[in-house]
């Protein structure tokens, strides 16, 4: 074979047979294309151990009586001064060759490329998931732990299995078991279970933290164009040099806590009440649900 020809058999599934006929090849250039091939194989099964590791949790509350499914919970924007939170409960299959996420991770710890490349795949593989757009009015009005929680509680109520995607001997449903990083929601019926940097120890989690960063960061995209001047495509509504120097030299505007400094010095008349809104994700700001967060954030 021709080096183009081994390059090809390589990139795909070459059998036992072949690569050993291969190994016995003493040609420069299949000695490198060999050694790069089992550099790639031993990458993918090390990220394939990390993801199963990663599904510990998950794997260790399904073992016990009556729990059929775990959700993992995360948010995105406890600390800007503008923009709604963003809460995602998403439950994976339990078992991680059915759905395996390589590069699954805090979504923290990926780059915004990255996250965008994962959120579609989650959605995809995911037997459940759900995002609730936490208002700025309940925001204000609770503070922002408290409407974390309620929040969480709200996806957790509607959060469902539906039929077509339970797993073989699973019946349709919701959770039994919730991992949340770092919070303690309560809803009847589910244990709740707070993790210290949970995004980082727990698939489901991570899942979760990916959708809502993406979520979040699309709609302060979108809002940047509503509201210019306030970098909001960049900072997504962290208090950067250029928000706080805008705020002080155009004000506030609709999609401002104004419970935050430095908008709660202001004295602002706080905003409209607006209900939290819950919806399933699809790929895109197309999304039905998502579009009906902007149009609403965007009415001046």
């Amino acid at each position: 074979m021709t080096l183009t020809e081994i390059k090809a058999l390589l990139a795909g599934e070459p059998t036992g047979a072949q690569l050993e006929e291969l190994a016995r090849d003493d040609r420069a250039g299949v000695r490198k294309l060999l050694a790069s091939y089992h550099s790639r194989q031993a990458r993918a099964l090390q990220e394939r151990e990390r993801y199963d590791a990663l599904l510990a949790l998950e794997r260790q509350y399904l073992a016990l009586p009556g729990v059929q499914y775990v959700a993992g919970l995360d948010e995105a924007g406890r600390g800007p001064l503008a923009g709604p939170l963003v809460i995602a409960g998403v439950i994976l299959p339990p078992d991680g060759d059915a759905a395996f996420l390589p590069g699954l991770n805090d979504s923290k710890k990926l780059s915004a490329v990255r996250r965008e490349a994962l959120y579609p795949r989650i959605l995809e593989q995911a037997l459940a998931v759900m995002v609730n757009v936490v208002s700025i009015a309940n925001i204000d009005r609770e503070n922002i732990y408290h409407a974390t929680q309620e929040g969480m509680e709200q996806i957790l109520t509607r959060l469902r299995v539906a039929e077509e995607k339970a797993p073989a001997g699973c019946m349709a449903g919701g959770p039994q078991v919730a991992l949340v990083d770092a919070m303690h929601p309560r809803v009847p019926g589910i244990e709740t279970v707070p993790i210290v940097h949970g995004d980082a120890l727990s698939a489901s989690i991570a899942a979760a933290s990916v959708v809502a960063k993406v979520t979040r960061d699309r709609m302060m995209v979108a809002l940047d164009r509503v509201y210019p001047g306030y970098g909001l495509a960049q900072n997504k509504g962290y208090g950067s040099q250029l928000h706080m120097d805008a705020i002080r030299e155009k004000g506030a505007t609709k999609i401002h806590r104004r419970s935050y400094e430095p908008i709660r010095s202001l004295n602002l008349p706080p905003v409209a009440p607006r209900g939290n809104y819950l919806f399933t994700p699809v790929d895109g700001v197309e999304d039905a649900g998502l579009q009906a967060v902007l149009e609403d954030l965007e009415a001046r």
